[in-house]
């Protein structure tokens, strides 16, 4: 309290600052808090929805966890070596964010200065209106659903304890590197390759490393790959309407401002989501004969996440042609392709990861680099003259730029995950016990989503039927999946 008795938080040369922009400081926390709730409850929710019964408890859990525990690694160590100074051109250094000093004080990204090549600065180093607290916060929402992605290639057999250490250590050893390497100031943001808002750094890198560990985690239990109807679709909407409605603050946080930029990336990303959803919902009709709730939503889910690397650069044309291209290309590989191929069969991907997000976010980066607006570019990027091959010019070098921007984050995610994966199963068990995939929830929580028999019993055959998807007479209905299995 000062001698004035106004308490000092609310003068403005202690807690507003003349660098200070309310504005932008009030949007970023809006648009962070946004993408927070795409994931609990929104991914919360739509996983408990979308996958059988007997796994609501258990997937919902998963995408729980995962949010808890990246929030203290993230401010323990795990930011800095996302945004932090550079420690080699691929990772910052590893340091706590938890310093009043440090998170009161302006925001900073001290590696994202951009250089010439004969050294000369560029671009000078992002140096956002705001406290550094609301950077962590932005970013550290970010790192948690790509996580929570993660797990939905995982879904219906993998050991939570697992899973538990899984999630620390990929957060560590995977994401801080495509991090920091794409948006940090590493070696690809100096290159220039262009992920506006995450379509590498978090969707690619999802996509990949949940395929990878459900290679390596096995399978669920044949009659669950056989049979996983959603067990609530209500829910499904519901979490599907959180992670639409949260993009905005996804894709309209990118530019850390609420600038031009920012409206812009909203209505670019709500064209191409729109289009994508409409484009997968014909096919479906056209090819299997009945529009499909869970295809609009996996349509849904492609076209944000193809928008999100180019949502801030390219016009509002070029939304619409990735919204074509991003309910058709990831509809095949992922109805068609997947069915005909031993390999992806092979590999239960539970939700379909591989097509939804590593597809759609590599396809979203590609057509960024043919489709990014020189002028649009310029207004955001911190390589002067940047645009899509479209445009001509250093274009055509723009797109080789993004495809070997792809290959390192899909190379280094197959590789580190592996590893991640094979370490861990050397000291628990990746997968779950045949008795407990048998019963699911009621085994390994003690829990179950719905009372539709006695609370704490366990499923027991001969006395609830043959499968828990027939009670109430709906046996013969036609089961709905989220991939081909």
């Amino acid at each position: 309290m000062s001698a004035s008795g106004v308490p000092l938080a609310y003068q403005g040369s202690a807690s507003a600052p003349e660098w200070l922009n309310k504005g932008d400081n009030a949007w970023q926390l809006t648009a962070a808090t946004l993408v927070g709730l795409q994931s609990f409850p929104g991914l919360v929710v739509l996983y408990g929805g979308v996958v059988k019964k007997k796994w609501a408890v258990n997937s919902a859990f998963m995408a729980l966890y995962a949010f808890a525990a990246v929030w203290i690694c993230w401010v323990t160590w795990a930011y800095n070596m996302s945004f932090g100074d550079k420690l080699i051109p691929i990772w910052g250094k590893a340091r706590p964010a938890l310093n009043q000093g440090f998170l009161i004080g302006q925001a900073d990204l001290p590696a994202t200065g951009h250089y010439h090549a004969d050294g000369s600065p560029e671009t000078a180093a992002v140096e956002p209106l705001y406290p550094m607290a609301t950077v962590v916060y932005f970013q550290c929402v970010f790192a948690a659903i790509t996580l929570i992605l993660i797990a939905g290639s995982l879904l219906g057999r993998m050991s939570f304890l697992a899973w538990m250490i899984f999630v620390p250590l990929w957060l560590t050893f995977s994401y801080t590197i495509g991090a920091f390497s794409v948006w940090g100031g590493g070696f690809l943001f100096q290159w220039g390759v262009i992920d506006y808002c995450g379509g590498y750094v978090i969707h690619l890198s999802a996509g990949f490393a949940g395929f990878t560990a459900a290679y390596w985690v096995g399978p669920r239990a044949q009659k669950d790959r056989e049979r996983f109807p959603p067990n609530n679709i209500l829910f499904t909407l519901t979490g599907a309407g959180l992670l639409w409605m949260g993009w905005a603050g996804f894709n309209g946080g990118g530019p850390y401002a609420a600038n031009t930029v920012a409206s812009m990336s909203v209505v670019n990303t709500n064209i191409c989501t729109a289009m994508s959803l409409i484009v997968w919902t014909c096919l479906d009709v056209v090819f299997f004969g009945k529009p499909s709730v869970i295809g609009a939503v996996q349509g849904m889910i492609t076209g944000l996440v193809c928008i999100t690397p180019g949502a801030g650069v390219v016009q509002g044309w070029a939304a619409l042609v990735m919204g074509v291209l991003a309910g058709s290309i990831p509809w095949y590989t992922m109805m068609i392709l997947h069915k005909r191929s031993r390999f992806l069969k092979r590999v239960d991907d539970t939700l379909g990861v591989i097509h939804t997000h590593g597809v759609a976010g590599l396809l979203g980066g590609l057509l960024t680099g043919l489709l990014a607006d020189p002028t649009l570019c310029n207004l955001f990027l911190p390589v002067t003259n940047s645009r899509g091959a479209f445009y001509g010019g250093v274009g055509g070098a723009q797109f080789g730029k993004q495809l070997a921007g792809a290959l390192f984050v899909i190379g280094w995610n197959v590789a580190v995950t592996s590893i991640i994966c094979v370490a861990i199963n050397a000291v628990v068990p990746l997968r779950m016990p045949e008795e407990k995939l048998e019963v699911g929830d009621d085994a390994v929580h003690g829990e179950e989503a719905y009372a539709l028999w006695g609370d704490g019993e366990v499923y027991d055959s001969t006395k609830h039927g043959a499968d828990e998807t027939e009670h109430g007479g709906r046996a013969a209905v036609a089961p709905v999946t989220m991939t081909p299995n």
